[in-house]
């Protein structure tokens, strides 16, 4: 049984997350001005294996506790994997602000799932609310982007949106079947080790070359993708998604965009800060509350 409200220590966490996620497209722009993305994308799953290898080593957690576990380590690495490809792929046609929007639709996903197949996190009329006005929120920021659909957008739309799906099928998964069998790194391992070699082939297949120069900015964007992003920031997440209800975790995913936005446009790229921003963190944060929000039961009479 966990619990099935947050108190302010995880949404404090959570922030901190969104926040590093937020930056993190940033920064993969950044790097691919001289290293191909999926390339980097592979590169960060392979040192974020060797960490927790040498982390779990260190601690003294065995690797794979049974072939049971093995095998869905294997499932959710190639999720993993197939979700980060779709993203980076789906880019080439689409715009970045499209790909947040459909990416960020997991959420939904994760409460569905967890409805139907997660005993304790049930979908009520208060969680289903904070979503929606959420997701508004998120499509606020790039309204005007919506009116530029066109047909030639279609093949990184629909990836985008199957990312999304993945990402909460994985949450999903992880929470059904690994969460009383593995601890945290464990999970996080499996993601990043089996995602190394699908990463890898989609690179060779698609980039040519997948290597382009090396320099002090595209090893700090390493270091931030390898360590920050998918070392420490990864295994917080899935600690939280060990601990609390998944549906609430994955709500707090939408401040993600959100900060992105600001932290891509305003500070990294020197973009002003448009109404709109305003207006979609003011919707997310209305969101939350009410996704957190439990009403108090009603207090019954003594004869």
């Amino acid at each position: 049984m966990y619990k099935a409200q947050l108190r302010w220590q995880p949404i404090a966490v959570l922030l901190v997350i969104a926040l590093i996620w937020g930056a993190n497209m940033a920064i993969i722009k950044i790097g691919a001005r001289e290293l191909p993305s999926l390339f980097m994308a592979c590169l960060r799953s392979l040192v974020a294996s060797v960490c927790l290898y040498i982390w779990m080593k260190a601690k003294g957690i065995v690797i794979f506790p049974s072939g049971r576990v093995l095998l869905h380590g294997i499932v959710i690495g190639l999720l993993f994997g197939t979700e980060f490809g779709l993203i980076y792929v789906g880019l080439e046609y689409t715009l970045a602000s499209r790909t947040y929007i459909l990416l960020y639709t997991a959420p939904f996903f994760v409460a569905l799932g967890a409805h139907f197949l997660l005993q304790d996190d049930r979908l009520n009329h208060w969680k289903a609310g904070g979503l929606i006005l959420s997701f508004m929120g998120v499509v606020t920021l790039f309204l005007r982007e919506l009116g530029s659909f066109s047909l030639s957008t279609l093949p990184g739309d629909l990836m985008a949106l199957l990312s999304g799906a993945l990402w909460g099928c994985t949450t999903v998964y992880i929470k059904k079947y690994l969460s009383n069998q593995t601890v945290p790194l464990q999970t996080l391992f499996y993601q990043v080790l089996f995602s190394t070699p699908m990463l890898f082939i989609l690179s060779i297949a698609l980039e040519n070359p997948i290597f382009f120069r090396f320099s002090l900015i595209s090893g700090f964007s390493m270091f931030y993708q390898c360590i920050i992003v998918a070392f420490i920031s990864y295994l917080v997440w899935f600690e939280l998604i060990h601990r609390y209800p998944v549906s609430l975790l994955h709500a707090f995913s939408f401040f993600t965009p959100v900060f992105g936005v600001f932290l891509s446009g305003a500070v990294i790229l020197d973009e002003p800060i448009s109404p709109g921003l305003i207006i979609a963190l003011i919707l997310v944060s209305l969101g939350m509350v009410f996704v957190n929000f439990r009403p108090s039961p009603k207090s019954s009479l003594k004869t």
